[in-house]
């Protein structure tokens, strides 16, 4: 007979308590006992028992089963926490951003509405200088509304978030392009749509990933030439998930492109690469992609050559559970 040591330390016991003889006798317990050490162990999260009768050589005999469950439910108990804390600390986030973002509106509105009004009625008597300082004023509250309504769509991601249905993602980029019809037309650019899937989705959400996207690599081109822009699908395996089948989405340009060390940064609120002068924009549209795509139960990245172009990659599983916001 044998006895593991650790089982020995779980129990109380020595090893000479227990070799040689039947679990109840060496714990000198009956059977009604032993049911109580079973629910003990459980209770305290220590470890699980389990104690089969057997027949061995026609004698009745005790087989225990012991699993020293510490470390996992140690680690169960910290991602249940690090869960919770998380959901805490997003409703705080949207809560935030819902109730600035409204507070915010109205004495924006409010400059831009009175600097109108000076402009129209006075504009000849500030001067060329109080002309320019009035026209600073409003292009500062011009983009003040931007960031605002960019925050406001950030929040209400989950909080105003419509339920998966089937969406035909041919249908989805067909209307964001009819929607940037003028700006394909301005820039000269091209937009290549390959056959695309059909998933479970928020369709008004998965339009404005493909608005952005799209409307990125129109806005973000070289100069020295047209834009090219591909959208393309492709399934992928889930089997490492232990999922269904997912598609992944590409958008590919040849654009301006970004330096590789910003891929993570750019999906980050706020984020931007280059000046306003540049490029119009409140950094927050590719934060708003990963937000959308994350509550699809997906991912989004980004691959860049500076000046060659950028790609986009994001996944969506086709058939899909909602993820708990």
């Amino acid at each position: 007979h044998f006895i593991n040591p650790a089982a020995c330390g779980l129990l109380g016991v020595t090893e000479d308590a227990m070799v040689g003889r039947s679990f109840a006798q060496a714990l000198e317990v009956s059977d009604k006992q032993e049911m109580v050490i079973r629910q003990g162990a459980r209770s305290v999260g220590v470890a699980e028992l389990s104690l089969l009768r057997t027949e061995w050589n026609g004698a009745p005999a005790h087989l225990a089963i012991l699993h020293d469950i510490t470390i996992r439910k140690r680690a169960e108990a910290s991602l249940k926490a690090y869960a919770a804390e998380l959901r805490r600390s997003n409703k705080e986030l949207q809560d935030f951003a819902f109730v600035a973002s409204h507070d915010l509106q109205e004495p924006v509105r409010k400059i831009k509405a009175f600097g109108e009004r000076l402009e129209r009625r006075c504009g000849p008597a500030l001067g060329e200088q109080g002309m320019d300082y009035l026209q600073r004023m409003t292009s500062a509250a011009d983009r003040m509304e931007k960031l605002i309504q960019g925050l406001l769509t950030y929040s209400r991601v989950t909080t105003r978030a419509q339920p998966f249905v089937p969406v035909d993602l041919n249908v989805v980029v067909r209307e964001v392009l009819q929607d940037l019809e003028l700006l394909i037309e301005r820039s000269g650019g091209q937009v290549t749509v390959a056959e695309l899937p059909t998933v479970a989705a928020d369709a008004t959400q998965l339009r404005q990933v493909f608005q952005n996207l799209i409307g990125n690599a129109l806005k973000f081109r070289d100069p020295q030439r047209p834009p090219q822009v591909r959208v393309t699908a492709e399934p992928l395996s889930n089997a490492e998930q232990g999922g269904g089948p997912v598609s992944k989405i590409t958008i590919s340009d040849n654009g301006i492109g970004f330096e590789s060390r910003f891929r993570n940064r750019i999906f980050e609120v706020f984020q931007r690469l280059h000046t306003r002068d540049e490029y119009e924009g409140s950094g927050m549209g590719l934060a708003v992609c990963r937000k959308i795509i994350e509550r699809h139960g997906g991912s989004i990245q980004a691959e860049s050559v500076l000046g060659q172009g950028s790609t986009f990659t994001f996944s969506l599983p086709m058939e899909h559970i909602e993820q708990p916001a």
